[in-house]
C-alpha cells in the first residue's frame, strides 16, 4: 500500500510536467465542452442537459489515450526500468496508473458539471449518486483499456495506430459525437456492441431523467467486470523493458476483454432498451423549442414514430 500511494503521488507530479497530460486532461476536454455547449447547444439549458452526457463521458473515455502513450514514452525512454529496480510490481505500477488518472479526470468533470449549472444554467444534474459511480466506473474501465494498450504496443507509432483505430469507433459510433438515434439503424445496431454506448447512454439517462444507480446497474455493472478483465490482462503481458515484445499471439488474448461487450450486445439488440432510451431522449430533445440541430446535414426533425430510425437518419 506505500508503494502505491507513492507510486500515485509521483505519477501525479510526472503528469503536470507532461504535455501530453494538459491536452488530453485540460485542453481538449474542455475545448470539446464548450463547442458543444456553447455552438452545437446555442448555451439553451435543455440543449446543453442533452449534450452534457454524451460530453462528459467523451472526455472520460479520452483518458486511455493518454495514459496508454504516457506508458509506452516511459517504456521506449528507459523510466520504467528504473521503476522495475525498486521493490514495485506491475500490479501496484498500473494499479497508480489508474489511481493518478481519476484523480487527475475527477476535478475535470467536475469543473464542466460546475460550468454546465453556472455558465449555462443547466435546471439540474440529475442523481448525484448514478452520475458518480458512472464518471468513476468510466474513468477506471477506459483507463483500464489504456493499459491494456500499452501492454501489447512494442512502439509508440504503433500505440498511436491502436489508439486511432479504438478511438475513432467508440466516438462516432457510441452517441458520443451524434445522438445514437440520429444515426443509421445498422450503426445503432453495431455500437451495442461498444463499451462506450453503454457509458454515454448510462450519463445521458441520469442527467436528463435523474436515472437511480439501480436503473443504470446493467452499465454499471458490464464496465465494472470490463474494468477488470483488462485490468488483469494488462498485469499480465506488462513488460518494463523496451526490449523485450510481446508476442503476436499475446495480442489475440486482447480480444477476450470485448466478450462481456458481446454478450450484451446480443441481449441489447434483442431487448432494444438502449436504443428506446436513446430515442425517447432525442425525440424530447428535437421536440423542444428552438432546439438546434446535431452537428450533421440530412436529419430529419424527429425519428419516425413507432421504430428506429433508418440509415440516413440521425456525447
Amino acid at each position: 500500500m506505500r508503494n502505491f500511494a507513492a507510486l500515485t503521488r509521483m505519477r501525479i507530479q510526472i503528469a503536470f510536467r507532461n504535455k501530453m497530460f494538459f491536452f488530453f486532461v485540460l485542453v481538449m476536454p474542455f475545448a470539446i465542452f464548450f463547442l458543444y455547449a456553447g455552438v452545437f447547444a446555442k448555451s439553451l439549458p435543455r440543449i446543453v442537459s442533452f449534450y452534457l452526457g454524451p460530453v462528459l463521458a467523451f472526455n472520460v473515455m479520452g483518458s486511455f489515450w493518454g495514459l496508454s502513450a504516457t506508458l509506452v514514452l516511459f517504456r521506449e525512454q528507459g523510466i520504467l526500468r528504473r521503476f522495475h529496480v525498486a521493490p514495485v510490481t506491475a500490479g501496484d505500477l498500473l494499479a497508480s496508473s489508474i489511481a493518478a488518472n481519476y484523480v487527475l479526470t475527477l476535478p475535470t468533470v467536475a469543473l464542466e458539471l460546475f460550468f454546465a449549472r453556472v455558465i449555462f444554467h443547466v435546471p439540474h444534474l440529475g442523481n448525484p449518486v448514478s452520475l458518480f459511480l458512472l464518471i468513476s466506473v468510466g474513468i477506471i474501465s477506459f483507463g483500464a483499456l489504456g493499459l491494456v494498450i500499452a501492454s501489447v504496443t512494442n512502439t509508440m507509432q504503433e500505440t498511436q495506430v491502436l489508439n486511432q483505430l479504438l478511438w475513432l469507433p467508440l466516438i462516432f459510433l457510441s452517441g458520443a459525437t451524434f445522438p445514437l438515434a440520429y444515426l443509421p439503424k445498422m450503426v445503432q445496431r453495431f455500437g451495442l456492441f461498444l463499451p462506450a454506448t453503454y457509458l454515454v447512454n448510462g450519463m445521458q439517462q441520469t442527467i436528463v431523467n435523474a436515472a437511480t444507480p439501480w436503473s443504470r446497474y446493467v452499465e454499471i455493472l458490464s464496465l465494472s467486470i470490463w474494468a477488470c478483465l483488462t485490468f488483469f490482462l494488462s498485469c499480465q503481458l506488462f513488460r518494463w523493458e523496451p526490449e523485450a515484445k510481446v508476442p503476436r499471439r499475446a495480442k489475440l488474448l486482447v480480444a477476450a476483454t470485448a466478450i462481456p461487450f458481446l454478450l450484451l450486445g446480443f441481449v441489447e439488440n434483442r431487448s432494444d432498451r438502449i436504443l428506446r432510451e436513446a430515442h425517447t431522449a432525442f425525440e424530447n430533445f428535437t421536440s423542444a423549442p428552438s432546439s438546434p440541430k446535431p452537428p450533421s446535414i440530412g436529419m430529419p426533425a424527429k425519428p419516425p414514430s413507432g421504430g428506429s430510425p433508418s440509415g440516413g437518419h440521425a456525447n
